[in-house]
């Protein structure tokens, strides 16, 4: 059992990332991670636990799937599972297409919640410029 600290900038607290098993399925041709997220309780989502997995287990330019992210009752931790696959292809043939959906709808909201910060930094940026007047 693996235990990582992690800072998340984005979030502002710790947590902990606890690696229960890490199973290569050769029948599905996947690599199947569950992990305890201690101290997310109600914080973490499907998108920023993906980031986190990548990160953690040096997943750059694999296709990581969310598959279950489990609260636990009256404890801060959060149970995950996810899958990690080399194919795209293969992976749409495996997983249900509403669980790509559903990541397809999250990136979309947040790419379009960083549009509209974008825009309004811009606006803070150039009142915060003193202009200097001609006459």
């Amino acid at each position: 059992m693996k235990v990582y600290m992690k800072y998340l900038e984005d979030c502002g607290y710790m947590s902990i990332v606890e690696s229960i098993s890490d199973i290569e399925n050769t029948f599905l041709s996947r690599r199947e991670i569950k992990c305890n997220f201690t101290g997310l309780g109600g914080n973490l989502q499907k998108l920023e636990a993906v980031d986190i997995i990548t990160k953690e287990f040096k997943l750059d330019g694999k296709l990581v799937i969310p598959v279950r992210l489990q609260c636990e009752v009256g404890k801060p931790g959060i149970k995950g599972m996810f899958y990690v696959y080399e194919d795209e292809g293969l992976a749409k043939k495996h997983v249900n297409p509403t669980v790509f959906a559903r990541l397809e709808k999250a990136k979309t909201k947040l790419a379009e919640k960083q549009a509209s910060e974008q825009p309004a930094q811009n606006e803070a940026d150039v009142k915060e410029t003193p202009q200097e007047k001609t006459e």
